[in-house]
């Protein structure tokens, strides 16, 4: 099993990206929240030799195919083959509002997106006619000025994120790799994720041995109780955050917890994000974190998802001491 970490801003990136390689992550990711995805990438990539980095993820209809193949073209030339496209729909007040671009189905969206973004790579590294014409997205000009040429690390590995069964289908189709929402229960991994993605391979023939699924699990640890009971009070408040959101809902009523969904809904819209924590019981913490000591982090994720998922990240909504996982990331890789 791989496991991964993270990346911030540009001005830890190179730090970051520095200890997460001394201390054996097999990847980092770098997220589209308060900054740009792509750019500390360029740094990390600049100052690392072995890790993968990967955008976790960059705003897919934000942009546009051309531009996201060329980024990815650039960051895969300059890593040596070791850049990995992660892209995210968001949701639509996010596109609409905040990015003022266009929203709709987003998983046929996504699908073609991908597509266009595959079809001007082989343009470019074997010399194809760039003729792409889809309901969302049309491509048909390319002069031999703005052609890059075959890239001499190949092709960058195409992730997409989801919860609901039509998106995750869509990986399954036409991507290289899944990231499974941190907001995901092993039970809705199970019963709804994977059949989904195996559909989607179905559809295209495609093997589950070409396929990675990307999990950031939640935990909660800590080396006292203190540090534990501010450790889970943090994760509450982090499902909680997501469980307000309508479009993750179906995780909450695979678990008969639909109801819960429109309470934090409703407290959301009114600021009240401490409350909506509160809501978040022990059973209900217990389903979506592994709970545990830090010598037990590592066989509680192993349990939940080591036959499972291809990599694993460790999602910890408070702040916790590095070298915490530098045991439990040999412990998981030495499987």
């Amino acid at each position: 099993m791989k496991v991964d970490g993270g990346i911030g801003e540009l001005s830890n990136a190179v730090s970051g990206a520095e200890r997460a390689e001394a201390a054996g992550y097999d990847a980092v990711w770098s997220a589209e929240t308060s900054h740009d995805p792509f750019m500390p990438l360029l740094l990390a990539a600049e100052h690392t030799e072995r890790i993968e980095l990967g955008t976790g993820i960059a705003v897919a209809f934000a942009r546009n195919p051309m531009t996201l193949a060329q980024t990815a073209y650039d960051l895969q030339k300059f890593s040596e083959g070791r850049f990995l496209l992660g892209l995210g729909s968001q949701i639509k007040p996010h596109i609409t509002k905040r990015f003022s671009m266009e929203w709709s189905h987003p998983a046929p969206r996504m699908r073609e997106m991908v597509l266009a973004i595959r079809a001007i790579w082989d343009c470019w590294n074997n010399d194809t006619k760039l003729d792409f014409r889809g309901d969302f997205y049309t491509h048909t000009l390319m002069t031999p000025f703005f052609n890059p040429g075959p890239n001499p690390h190949g092709d960058a590995k195409i992730f997409i994120a989801g919860v609901g069964p039509l998106m995750t289908q869509v990986a399954g189709e036409v991507c290289d790799g899944f990231l499974v929402h941190g907001f995901t229960t092993e039970s809705y991994l199970r019963e709804v994720t994977l059949p989904a993605l195996e559909a989607g391979m179905a559809k295209s023939g495609r093997r589950r041995d070409d396929f990675q699924i990307s999990f950031p699990a939640f935990v909660v640890t800590g080396s006292n109780e203190d540090e534990m009971t501010k450790a889970a009070d943090a994760t509450r408040r982090q499902i909680a955050f997501y469980g307000s959101t309508p479009a993750y809902r179906g995780v909450l009523e695979h678990h008969g917890w639909g109801e819960l969904g429109t309470e934090l809904n409703t407290l959301s819209k009114q600021g009240k994000w401490v409350e909506m924590g509160t809501l978040v019981d022990d059973e209900i913490l217990d389903t979506f974190a592994v709970v545990a000591e830090p010598s037990r982090v590592a066989a509680g994720l192993k349990s939940r998802f080591g036959d499972v998922v291809d990599r694993l990240s460790f999602y910890a909504a408070y702040a916790v001491d590095p070298d915490t996982w530098v045991p439990v990331i040999e412990e998981l890789r030495a499987d």
